[in-house]
C-alpha cells in the first residue's frame, strides 16, 4: 500500500505529506477488518525479541523517534505498526510555531531529510492532557523534553524541570533533548558544566517521586571524542539511565543531492542515509569508551534491517526509526524485527 501512496505523497509538500498520511492510515484502520489487516501486515510478537532495559519490558527492540509525534495526537493510531515503544516530543512548557514554512525538506537522492522545525508543539498543557488517556496495553512510551525559543539559556533548567514534573506521571521514560540544532543557543547546553547541572537537577527531582523514571541524554552527532568523553563521564556522574545516539547532524558532507538544492535549502538538521555511518561511529566510541556502562537507544540514518543490526553491534540495545519510515514505509519495522529473529 506505501509503495503505491509514496511517489504521490512525495508529489506534496512533506509536512503535508505528514498529516495527509496519518489521515489516511487512521481511516484504514476504522474500515471493517482494518486493524486485524495492520496487525497481519506490520506486527511480529515473539518473546524472543523482548528486551528488558531500566527496568521496562520492551516487546520489540525498535521505536518511534522523537519528532513524529510531537503532540501526543498518534500514540495509539502509530501502535498498529509494531513498534515495541514510542517517543513522543519535543514537548516544551509554552505552545510555539516553530520556525516558518517550508521547514521540512527531502534529499531524494540521498533518503534523507533536512528540518529546522524549530521544536513546534501545541505545548505542556495541551500534551499533558493527551498523555491522560488510555494507551495501548504494553507499550512504552518515552517523553523527550527540551527548552522554549525565548527562554535564554540560563534559566533553561526551569523549562526542563516543568515538563519533567507535569510528565512524570504519563511516560515511562524521559529524554533530555539539548542537541537539536534548531533551537538558537541550544547546543550550548552540551558543554560539560551546563549540562552536568541540568541533569543533576533533573536527577534530585526525580529521587524524590515514589516512582523514579529513566532520564536519557540526545546527543548531537557532531561532537568530538573529547566531547564524547565528557558524555560518558557526564552520564556517570548524574547517573543518568543511558543515552540516545543520536540527533540530525549540522554536516552536508558526502551527499548526491547537487550543491546549489543544498544552499537553497539553507539550514537544518540532517537526517536520514548520510547519517547512518557518523551515528554508528558515535555509539561504538561511546559504548566502548565506557566498557558499556550503560545502554545506548540508536537512531540516525536506519533504513534497513542491515543497518539496524549494525546499530546493535556497534553497541546499541535499541534502535528507533523516523526518516527511514518515510522512505520505505512502515514494513520496515517488521524486516527489522523478522532479521533479528532469523
Amino acid at each position: 500500500m506505501y509503495k503505491i501512496l509514496k511517489p504521490l505523497l512525495f508529489l506534496i509538500q512533506p509536512e503535508t505529506a505528514h498529516k495527509l498520511t496519518l489521515s489516511l492510515f487512521k481511516i484504514a484502520l476504522f474500515l471493517p477488518g482494518g486493524k486485524w489487516i495492520a496487525k497481519k501486515m506490520y506486527n511480529t510478537q515473539d518473546e524472543r525479541l523482548k528486551r528488558n532495559l531500566f527496568g521496562l519490558e520492551f516487546k520489540n527492540p525498535v521505536g518511534l523517534a522523537a519528532g513524529f509525534d510531537k503532540d501526543a495526537k498518534y500514540i495509539n493510531l502509530m501502535s498498529h505498526l509494531g513498534f515495541g515503544f514510542i517517543e513522543i516530543g519535543t514537548v516544551t512548557p509554552k505552545p510555539q510555531v516553530g520556525n516558518p514554512q517550508p521547514r521540512l525538506f527531502r534529499l531524494k537522492k540521498d533518503k534523507a531529510l533536512i528540518n529546522r522545525m524549530g521544536f513546534n508543539n501545541e505545548g505542556l498543557e495541551a500534551t499533558v492532557e493527551r498523555l491522560k488517556k488510555a494507551r495501548p496495553e504494553g507499550l512504552i512510551l518515552g517523553g523527550n523534553i527540551g527548552k522554549n525559543k525565548v527562554t535564554p539559556n540560563e534559566e533553561a533548567e526551569n523549562d526542563y524541570k516543568l515538563c519533567f514534573e507535569a510528565m512524570h506521571p504519563y511516560v515511562d521514560y524521559f529524554v533530555v533533548n539539548v542537541s537539536s540544532p534548531n533551537t538558537p543557543g541550544l547546543r550550548d547546553l552540551q558543554d560539560k558544566e551546563p549540562l552536568s547541572k541540568l541533569l543533576n537537577k533533573l536527577q534530585q527531582l526525580n529521587r524524590k517521586k515514589p516512582n523514579p523514571k529513566p532520564i536519557l541524554l540526545k546527543i548531537a552527532p557532531d561532537l568530538t571524542d573529547s566531547q564524547l568523553d565528557d558524555i560518558v563521564e557526564i552520564v556517570e556522574n548524574t547517573g543518568i539511565a543511558g543515552l540516545i545516539a543520536t540527533n540530525t547532524t549540522i554536516s552536508r558532507a558526502g551527499l548526491q543531492e547537487s550543491q546549489e538544492s543544498i544552499e537553497k535549502i539553507g539550514n537544518g538538521g540532517l537526517s536520514g542515509q548520510p547519517l547512518q555511518e557518523r551515528s554508528t561511529e558515535v555509539i561504538r566510541y561511546l559504548h566502548q569508551k565506557s566498557n558499556g556502562a550503560f545502554p545506548i537507544i540508536a537512531v540516525g540514518g536506519i533504513h534497513s534491517a542491515e543497518s539496524a543490526k549494525e546499530k546493535l553491534e556497534a553497541g546499541a540495545a535499541l534502535v528507533q526509526i523516523y526518516t527511514g519510515l518515510i522512505y520505505e514505509g512502515p514494513k520496515l519495522i517488521k524486516r527489522i524485527n523478522q532479521s533479528l529473529l532469523e
